[in-house]
């Protein structure tokens, strides 16, 4: 397996690694491997109905991880065949019964500069990927985000497979590359659609636009979306609270699911809901201990190792200069399910004047129970910030990276913004402060404005439902993708994660009934 990777190039990989945080198949069925006839894009469906689907599924940060388990969950759900997983993947995949063959935090590394101390590891990690692919088997595998890694596995896969003189299984990403928000992007896909057979994309506009480059794709709606329908629905904490009717609509419902709390019409599109996951402002705080008449600030320094030892120095002296100001000020800070994030966190907060409620390897529950508590929100790019939104909370966006990296990104990005809520926008709903103009004192600013101005607050809110509506996929799209077991009446179906199981199914030829 050493030749499956001899192309390596380190440049070309970190360059491929920089990105914005924020974001036809044969009708005959053979078993994989039987005769060594998998077919590019063919379906490696097969065999009896009782023999294992193999998946093989590659996630390569924590909210790649996140994503993987949702689709584990709904591929196991869906597929009429059992399943049996193989990987690399956090925590959470694990629940899901993957046995990761590495720990993910060794390939959980964006940008360039940050990413060149740990080319040689990477590089050993994706010819173990590799080889694991080809001793597994499977009839598909899976990559989710993280396409630096991701899309040199896929092409190493490609190589070895075209090497041995056999035809591959089908390859699928989920989460499609950013290749809209850079210079020349769209000319680096020329060649993806002979490493990829499916792209799965979150975000509307984005299968329209790899089609149009003969790249197969299909919109699933956007994975933040599902955090409505998971173990945050198990929260006790959280109080109903009536909502007014969504206009023009008849049969509304108030559907509450453990926190959930939203509209909907039967018979309409879910992107006519509020997708609004409230909580009980009192409860939360009761249940965190903290006195009445305290301000709250959410802190959320990152997923990544690099991030968060960039990031939270700078949230530690603006909390310290708005604790000058606001009485009584806490920070509440959930940290990922990943032991990595999590000691670097416990360590560095240590030290803090202002004080803190740590939430170590925080669930989702955690996160919109934090979420609910708080005031405001001080959070590193990336996809918690759409979580914020799901929770209408009034959020400060940051962002640092190594110089080299950020001049790389300035350079490069045809974009204004670099969380997702304003680029769908194109305009600055969320305060951002980025790079150079992300210090302790432009932080702070920012963070009183929020704070102290009711208007930024309510153009935040207006926002969120109409970004939030903007994610979720077309009910065509829907019907589709999940088939007879669809319903429009049921919102569940809905769930991003169901739409890409059922579209790899699909690929894949199994009946789904």
């Amino acid at each position: 397996m050493w030749r499956c990777c001899e192309n390596f190039s380190p440049l070309k990989y970190a360059l491929s690694s920089t990105l914005l945080p924020c974001c036809r198949f044969s009708s005959h069925f053979k078993a994989p491997f039987s005769s060594h006839c998998h077919g590019k894009g063919g379906g490696a469906a097969a065999g009896a109905r009782n023999e294992k689907l193999r998946v093989f599924i590659v996630a390569g940060e924590p909210s790649g991880d996140l994503i993987g388990s949702r689709l584990m969950a709904s591929l196991r759900r869906l597929s009429p065949r059992p399943l049996q997983f193989a990987g690399v993947g956090g925590n959470l995949m694990k629940r899901e019964g993957l046995v990761s063959e590495f720990p993910m935090e060794d390939i959980a590394v964006m940008g360039v500069a940050e990413l060149l101390p740990h080319l040689v590891r990477i590089w050993v990690r994706l010819r173990q990927t590799v080889t694991a692919v080809m001793d597994f088997r499977p009839h598909v595998v899976v990559t989710v985000d993280a396409k630096g890694f991701s899309f040199r596995v896929l092409r190493s896969i490609t190589d070895a497979y075209r090497r041995l003189g056999v035809s591959r299984p089908p390859l699928v990403h989920y989460v499609a590359p950013s290749s809209w928000a850079w210079k020349g992007g769209e000319n680096k896909l020329k060649n993806l659609a002979d490493t990829l057979d499916h792209l799965l994309c979150i975000l509307p506009f984005e299968a329209a636009l790899f089609k149009a480059h003969g790249i197969k794709a299909t919109y699933v709606g956007h994975p933040v979306l599902e955090d409505a329908f998971t173990s945050v629905a198990v929260c006790t904490s959280w109080c109903l609270s009536p909502l007014a009717s969504v206009a023009d609509t008849q049969n509304v419902y108030l559907l509450k699911l453990g926190c959930l709390l939203t509209t909907y019409s039967t018979g309409e599109n879910p992107a006519h809901c509020r997708w609004w996951i409230k909580g009980s402002k009192s409860c939360s705080r009761q249940d965190f201990g903290l006195q009445s008449g305290s301000t709250v600030v959410c802190v959320l320094p990152g997923s990544r190792a690099q991030e968060v030892k960039r990031m939270l120095p700078l949230f530690e002296s603006a909390l310290d200069l708005l604790a000058d100001k606001v009485p009584m000020l806490t920070a509440i800070i959930p940290t990922a399910p990943s032991h990595v994030i999590t000691d670097a966190v416990t360590e560095a907060v240590k030290s803090w004047k202002t004080p803190n409620i740590l939430l170590p390897y925080a669930s989702e529950k955690d996160k919109y129970s934090a979420f609910a508590a708080s005031d405001v929100s001080l959070c590193t790019s990336g996809t918690a910030v759409l979580q914020l939104q799901m929770a209408r909370v009034p959020t400060v966006v940051a962002y640092r990276a190594h110089p080299l990296t950020e001049w790389l990104i300035k350079s490069r990005t045809k974009l204004h913004y670099i969380s997702l809520p304003n680029i769908l926008l194109d305009s600055p709903v969320i305060p951002e402060a980025l790079f150079a103009d992300c210090t302790p004192q432009r932080l702070f600013t920012l963070l009183c404005q929020v704070l102290e101005d009711s208007e930024v607050k309510e153009q935040q809110a207006k926002a969120a439902e109409q970004v939030l509506s903007m994610l979720v996929p077309p009910q065509q799209s829907v019907l589709e993708s999940t088939g007879s077991l669809c319903s429009v009446e049921n919102v569940f179906d809905w769930r991003p994660s169901m739409a890409a199981a059922s579209t790899i199914l699909t690929l894949l030829q199994i009946d789904k009934t």
